[in-house]
């Protein structure tokens, strides 16, 4: 891994994407200003907000997302974390985290950004910060039986339709944006 390849990767991933709302379009704006101007931006080193990657894993039938219970934030959210050395691309890293803490192996990320997030948190660093969080879409297999990991209080699939009460997780379907 290197802070240039992140970087690069992250950077990619924001031109690349077209956000349908306004919103969206003000998001990848921020996001790519921060990007200009903290080349570190994708590591945690970085206090004062870091990329995150996080992934949205979709069931065989994009029919249910897989949540997890996160300890720290207390709520369910999507899965994603730190960009850690051996991650080439912020890609890589939603793949990895998405691996990490659901223990489904063979999952395939689709390619493009689905969306972007942030979100005011005191993650490992101990201090507030900001995760601006890249979101891929990842798909489980068929039959894709998740294992929690030490990361989650709990972890299970969820309707679309029926998501927790308290959750803010994206969940755009593609081409609903």
């Amino acid at each position: 891994m290197s802070a240039e390849s992140l970087h690069a990767s992250a950077t990619e991933s924001l031109t690349e994407w077209k956000p349908a709302t306004g919103p969206d379009h003000s998001l990848r704006e921020a996001f790519l200003a921060f990007l200009g101007s903290a080349p570190r931006g994708c590591l945690r080193e970085n206090v004062a907000g870091h990329i995150t990657a996080s992934a949205i894993v979709l069931s065989h039938d994009r029919r249910d997302i897989l949540l997890t219970l996160h300890p720290r934030v207390g709520r369910w959210i999507q899965l994603g974390g730190h960009c850690e050395p051996g991650d080439e691309t912020v890609r890589d890293a939603a793949l990895r985290e998405a691996v990490e803490e659901s223990g489904i192996p063979d999952l395939l990320i689709t390619p493009g950004l689905l969306g972007a997030q942030a979100h005011p948190i005191t993650c490992s660093l101990g201090v507030p910060t900001r995760h601006l969080d890249l979101l891929f879409e990842v798909i489980a297999p068929p039959g894709a039986v998740p294992v929690r990991s030490a990361e989650s209080t709990d972890l299970r699939w969820w309707p679309l339709a029926g998501l927790p009460p308290g959750t803010d997780v994206l969940i755009p379907v593609r081409g609903q944006k």
